[in-house]
Protein backbone atom coordinates (compact mmCIF):
# COMPACT_ATOMS: atom_id res chain seq x y z
CA UNK A 1 0.00 0.00 0.00
CA UNK A 2 1.65 3.21 -0.87
CA UNK A 3 0.07 5.31 1.74
CA UNK A 4 2.15 3.17 4.04
CA UNK A 5 5.33 3.63 2.54
CA UNK A 6 4.51 7.37 2.47
CA UNK A 7 3.80 7.34 5.83
CA UNK A 8 7.14 5.53 6.79
CA UNK A 9 9.03 7.83 4.87
CA UNK A 10 7.58 10.37 6.88
CA UNK A 11 8.25 8.68 10.14
CA UNK A 12 12.15 8.02 9.12
CA UNK A 13 12.43 11.37 7.66
CA UNK A 14 10.86 14.06 9.66
CA UNK A 15 10.38 12.21 13.26
CA UNK A 16 13.72 10.17 12.85
CA UNK A 17 12.51 6.94 14.44
CA UNK A 18 15.41 4.25 14.29
CA UNK A 19 15.72 1.81 11.45
CA UNK A 20 14.21 -0.95 13.97
CA UNK A 21 11.10 0.95 15.17
CA UNK A 22 10.30 1.54 10.93
CA UNK A 23 10.06 -2.32 10.62
CA UNK A 24 7.99 -3.27 13.68
CA UNK A 25 5.81 -0.50 13.13
CA UNK A 26 5.59 -1.66 9.05
CA UNK A 27 4.58 -5.07 10.34
CA UNK A 28 2.34 -3.88 12.87
CA UNK A 29 0.12 -2.41 10.16
CA UNK A 30 1.02 -4.48 7.18
CA UNK A 31 -0.90 -7.20 10.16
CA UNK A 32 -3.46 -4.66 10.64
CA UNK A 33 -4.33 -4.48 7.15
CA UNK A 34 -4.44 -8.04 6.63
CA UNK A 35 -6.41 -8.27 8.85
CA UNK A 36 -9.17 -5.88 8.04
CA UNK A 37 -8.98 -7.72 5.06
CA UNK A 38 -10.52 -10.68 6.40
CA UNK A 39 -12.02 -9.12 8.85
CA UNK A 40 -14.49 -7.03 6.51
CA UNK A 41 -14.47 -9.77 4.03
CA UNK A 42 -13.69 -7.56 1.05
CA UNK A 43 -10.67 -5.09 -0.56
CA UNK A 44 -9.45 -2.79 1.35
CA UNK A 45 -9.00 0.75 0.55
CA UNK A 46 -9.80 4.34 2.04
CA UNK A 47 -13.24 3.86 2.37
CA UNK A 48 -13.38 0.82 4.19
CA UNK A 49 -10.55 2.50 6.63
CA UNK A 50 -12.48 5.86 7.02
CA UNK A 51 -15.69 3.33 8.52
CA UNK A 52 -13.72 1.37 11.08
CA UNK A 53 -15.14 1.34 14.46
CA UNK A 54 -13.73 0.84 18.13
CA UNK A 55 -14.65 -2.93 17.78
CA UNK A 56 -12.61 -3.43 14.80
CA UNK A 57 -9.80 -2.10 16.56
CA UNK A 58 -10.32 -4.33 19.56
CA UNK A 59 -11.37 -7.02 17.63
CA UNK A 60 -7.50 -6.98 15.80
CA UNK A 61 -6.10 -6.70 19.16
CA UNK A 62 -7.97 -9.76 21.00
CA UNK A 63 -6.96 -11.69 17.46
CA UNK A 64 -3.42 -10.79 18.33
CA UNK A 65 -4.30 -11.55 22.10
CA UNK A 66 -5.58 -15.06 21.25
CA UNK A 67 -1.96 -15.51 18.52
CA UNK A 68 0.13 -15.38 22.27
CA UNK A 69 1.20 -12.24 21.46
CA UNK A 70 2.39 -9.38 24.42
CA UNK A 71 1.25 -6.66 26.43
CA UNK A 72 3.83 -4.59 25.19
CA UNK A 73 3.66 -5.65 21.48
CA UNK A 74 0.13 -5.33 21.45
CA UNK A 75 0.50 -1.15 22.41
CA UNK A 76 3.25 -0.75 20.15
CA UNK A 77 1.11 -2.27 17.32
CA UNK A 78 -2.05 -0.03 18.34
CA UNK A 79 0.89 3.03 18.86
CA UNK A 80 1.51 2.40 15.20
CA UNK A 81 -1.90 1.72 13.67
CA UNK A 82 -2.64 5.29 15.58
CA UNK A 83 0.44 6.54 13.85
CA UNK A 84 -0.94 5.52 9.97
CA UNK A 85 -3.97 6.79 10.62
CA UNK A 86 -3.14 9.86 12.17
CA UNK A 87 -0.93 10.46 9.01
CA UNK A 88 -4.15 9.83 6.90
CA UNK A 89 -6.24 12.27 9.00
CA UNK A 90 -3.37 14.97 8.46
CA UNK A 91 -3.79 14.11 4.40
CA UNK A 92 -7.85 15.02 5.03
CA UNK A 93 -7.99 10.76 4.07
CA UNK A 94 -9.83 9.39 6.87
CA UNK A 95 -10.90 10.07 10.81
CA UNK A 96 -8.63 8.87 13.21
CA UNK A 97 -10.85 9.19 16.29
CA UNK A 98 -11.90 5.26 16.36
CA UNK A 99 -8.43 4.05 16.81
CA UNK A 100 -7.89 7.01 19.77
CA UNK A 101 -11.27 6.05 21.81
CA UNK A 102 -9.79 2.23 21.85
CA UNK A 103 -7.33 1.78 25.30
CA UNK A 104 -4.06 0.03 25.04
CA UNK A 105 -3.43 -3.05 26.45
CA UNK A 106 -2.53 -2.84 30.30
CA UNK A 107 1.72 -2.96 31.13
CA UNK A 108 2.53 -5.67 33.36
CA UNK A 109 4.99 -2.90 35.90
CA UNK A 110 8.09 -4.54 36.65
CA UNK A 111 10.77 -2.28 38.40
CA UNK A 112 14.10 -2.50 36.47
CA UNK A 113 16.81 -4.59 39.21
CA UNK A 114 19.96 -2.83 39.69
CA UNK A 115 23.14 -4.17 40.99
CA UNK A 116 24.80 -3.21 44.34
CA UNK A 117 27.62 -0.62 43.97
CA UNK A 118 29.61 -3.39 45.19
CA UNK A 119 28.75 -5.76 42.50
CA UNK A 120 28.79 -3.27 39.76
CA UNK A 121 32.66 -2.42 40.11
CA UNK A 122 33.06 -5.92 40.11
CA UNK A 123 31.45 -6.55 37.11
CA UNK A 124 33.51 -3.55 35.54
CA UNK A 125 37.31 -4.19 36.93
CA UNK A 126 38.62 -6.56 34.36
CA UNK A 127 40.05 -8.45 37.11
CA UNK A 128 38.67 -11.64 36.89
CA UNK A 129 40.60 -13.13 33.64
CA UNK A 130 37.99 -15.30 32.39
CA UNK A 131 38.86 -14.41 28.92
CA UNK A 132 41.62 -16.46 26.71
CA UNK A 133 43.40 -13.15 25.67
CA UNK A 134 44.01 -10.07 28.74
CA UNK A 135 43.16 -7.51 25.60
CA UNK A 136 39.70 -9.41 25.67
CA UNK A 137 39.36 -9.03 29.07
CA UNK A 138 40.20 -5.44 28.91
CA UNK A 139 38.00 -4.24 25.73
CA UNK A 140 34.92 -6.34 27.98
CA UNK A 141 35.94 -4.02 31.09
CA UNK A 142 35.93 -1.01 28.83
CA UNK A 143 32.81 -1.25 27.52
CA UNK A 144 30.82 -2.66 30.73
CA UNK A 145 32.27 0.64 32.88
CA UNK A 146 30.91 3.16 29.58
CA UNK A 147 27.61 1.25 30.60
CA UNK A 148 27.78 1.95 34.61
CA UNK A 149 30.18 4.62 34.34
CA UNK A 150 27.56 6.79 31.54
CA UNK A 151 24.57 5.28 31.73
CA UNK A 152 25.20 3.86 28.22
CA UNK A 153 22.54 1.26 26.24
CA UNK A 154 24.43 -0.88 24.61
CA UNK A 155 24.20 -0.55 21.22
CA UNK A 156 25.53 3.20 22.06
CA UNK A 157 28.65 2.26 23.42
CA UNK A 158 29.26 -0.26 20.55
CA UNK A 159 28.19 2.55 18.17
CA UNK A 160 31.26 4.79 19.15
CA UNK A 161 34.27 5.09 16.76
CA UNK A 162 37.86 5.32 17.67
CA UNK A 163 37.83 9.32 17.17
CA UNK A 164 35.30 9.99 19.18
CA UNK A 165 36.90 7.36 22.20
CA UNK A 166 37.01 9.29 25.49
CA UNK A 167 40.26 9.35 26.89
CA UNK A 168 41.38 9.34 30.75
CA UNK A 169 41.60 13.61 30.08
CA UNK A 170 38.09 13.80 28.17
CA UNK A 171 35.20 15.19 30.42
CA UNK A 172 32.33 14.53 28.06
CA UNK A 173 31.10 12.04 25.59
CA UNK A 174 28.73 12.82 23.03
CA UNK A 175 26.00 10.14 22.22
CA UNK A 176 23.59 9.36 19.48
CA UNK A 177 20.69 7.85 20.87
CA UNK A 178 17.11 6.26 19.99
CA UNK A 179 15.87 8.23 17.04
CA UNK A 180 19.16 9.62 16.47
CA UNK A 181 18.70 11.99 19.71
CA UNK A 182 21.94 13.66 20.77
CA UNK A 183 23.10 13.85 24.48
CA UNK A 184 26.02 14.88 26.24
CA UNK A 185 27.21 12.98 29.12
CA UNK A 186 30.18 13.50 31.59
CA UNK A 187 33.01 10.80 31.70
CA UNK A 188 34.68 9.92 35.36
CA UNK A 189 38.37 9.41 34.91
CA UNK A 190 37.70 5.96 35.53
CA UNK A 191 35.71 5.14 31.96
CA UNK A 192 38.72 6.86 29.91
CA UNK A 193 41.10 4.80 31.38
CA UNK A 194 39.27 1.48 31.11
CA UNK A 195 39.59 2.80 27.12
CA UNK A 196 43.25 3.91 27.05
CA UNK A 197 43.96 0.61 29.04
CA UNK A 198 42.40 -1.68 25.88
CA UNK A 199 43.80 0.51 23.18
CA UNK A 200 47.19 -0.29 24.48
CA UNK A 201 46.48 -3.92 24.19
CA UNK A 202 44.33 -4.01 21.01
CA UNK A 203 46.30 -5.93 18.68
CA UNK A 204 44.40 -4.00 15.68
CA UNK A 205 44.90 -0.97 13.72
CA UNK A 206 41.61 0.66 14.30
CA UNK A 207 40.80 3.29 11.72
CA UNK A 208 39.39 6.80 12.93
CA UNK A 209 36.22 6.63 11.96
CA UNK A 210 35.98 2.61 12.71
CA UNK A 211 34.23 0.76 14.87
CA UNK A 212 36.05 1.80 18.73
CA UNK A 213 35.39 -2.06 20.08
CA UNK A 214 36.18 -5.13 17.80
CA UNK A 215 35.45 -9.14 17.99
CA UNK A 216 38.33 -11.25 18.18
CA UNK A 217 39.03 -10.95 13.74
CA UNK A 218 39.14 -7.00 14.12
CA UNK A 219 35.50 -6.66 12.79
CA UNK A 220 32.62 -4.60 14.51
CA UNK A 221 32.22 -6.24 17.91
CA UNK A 222 28.85 -7.81 18.34
CA UNK A 223 26.55 -7.06 21.40
CA UNK A 224 25.95 -10.46 22.06
CA UNK A 225 29.67 -11.31 23.25
CA UNK A 226 29.47 -8.66 25.32
CA UNK A 227 26.12 -9.87 26.57
CA UNK A 228 28.13 -13.67 27.12
CA UNK A 229 30.80 -12.11 28.74
CA UNK A 230 28.54 -10.62 31.47
CA UNK A 231 27.00 -14.15 31.58
CA UNK A 232 30.29 -15.77 32.61
CA UNK A 233 31.28 -12.91 34.99
CA UNK A 234 27.29 -13.69 36.79
CA UNK A 235 28.78 -17.36 37.05
CA UNK A 236 31.98 -16.29 38.65
CA UNK A 237 30.48 -13.64 40.92
CA UNK A 238 27.48 -15.85 42.00
CA UNK A 239 25.17 -12.49 40.36
CA UNK A 240 21.00 -13.67 39.34
CA UNK A 241 20.11 -13.75 35.94
CA UNK A 242 18.79 -10.48 36.36
CA UNK A 243 22.52 -9.08 36.22
CA UNK A 244 22.73 -8.22 32.70
CA UNK A 245 24.38 -5.18 30.31
CA UNK A 246 21.23 -3.48 30.52
CA UNK A 247 21.19 -4.16 34.34
CA UNK A 248 24.34 -1.32 34.13
CA UNK A 249 22.53 1.27 32.73
CA UNK A 250 19.78 0.69 35.47
CA UNK A 251 22.49 0.46 38.13
CA UNK A 252 24.41 4.02 36.81
CA UNK A 253 20.57 5.73 37.41
CA UNK A 254 19.78 4.02 40.54
CA UNK A 255 22.86 4.53 42.11
CA UNK A 256 22.88 8.06 41.00
CA UNK A 257 19.63 8.54 42.50
CA UNK A 258 20.42 7.08 46.17
CA UNK A 259 23.45 9.46 46.07
CA UNK A 260 21.29 12.76 46.04
CA UNK A 261 21.19 13.16 41.95
CA UNK A 262 17.43 14.57 40.70
CA UNK A 263 15.43 13.00 38.43
CA UNK A 264 15.44 16.31 35.60
CA UNK A 265 19.93 15.57 35.73
CA UNK A 266 19.12 11.66 35.29
CA UNK A 267 16.77 11.69 32.29
CA UNK A 268 18.77 14.27 30.32
CA UNK A 269 21.65 11.64 31.47
CA UNK A 270 19.87 8.65 29.97
CA UNK A 271 18.32 10.18 26.90
CA UNK A 272 14.48 9.46 28.29
CA UNK A 273 12.61 11.72 25.86
CA UNK A 274 9.71 11.56 29.18
CA UNK A 275 10.41 11.62 32.95
CA UNK A 276 7.53 9.50 33.43
CA UNK A 277 10.52 6.87 31.88
CA UNK A 278 12.77 7.94 35.04
CA UNK A 279 10.76 8.09 37.34
CA UNK A 280 10.43 4.41 37.80
CA UNK A 281 13.77 4.56 39.19
CA UNK A 282 12.37 6.26 42.48
CA UNK A 283 10.35 3.23 42.94
CA UNK A 284 13.57 1.43 42.77
CA UNK A 285 15.08 3.32 45.00
CA UNK A 286 11.96 3.16 47.39
CA UNK A 287 12.00 -0.58 47.44
CA UNK A 288 15.85 -0.74 48.40
CA UNK A 289 15.08 1.34 51.50
CA UNK A 290 12.54 -0.88 52.23
CA UNK A 291 14.07 -4.29 51.94
CA UNK A 292 17.44 -2.29 54.30
CA UNK A 293 14.54 -1.39 57.08
CA UNK A 294 13.39 -4.95 57.06
CA UNK A 295 16.52 -6.31 57.88
CA UNK A 296 18.19 -3.69 60.28
CA UNK A 297 15.31 -2.18 62.00
CA UNK A 298 14.40 -4.15 65.29
CA UNK A 299 10.68 -3.60 64.93
CA UNK A 300 10.96 -5.40 61.61
CA UNK A 301 12.65 -8.35 62.85
CA UNK A 302 9.68 -8.95 65.64
CA UNK A 303 11.95 -7.71 68.16
CA UNK A 304 11.33 -5.57 71.27
CA UNK A 305 12.71 -1.80 70.93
Amino acid sequence: MRRVTAWLDHLGDERRLSDKTLVAYERDVTQFLQFLTLHLGGALGVDEIRSLAPADFRAFLARRRNAGVGSRSLARGLAGIRSFLGFLERRGEVNAAAAGAVRPPRQPRSLPKPLSVADARAVTSGDLALETAPWIEARNAAVLTLLYGCGLRISEALALSLRSAPLPTTRSLRIVGKGGKERIVPLLPAVGEAIAAYLRLCPYQLEPDGPLFVGARGGPLSPRLIQMAVEKLRGALGLPDSATPHALRHSFATHLLASGGDLRSIQELLGHASLSTTQIYTEVDAARLLQAYDKAHPRARGERV
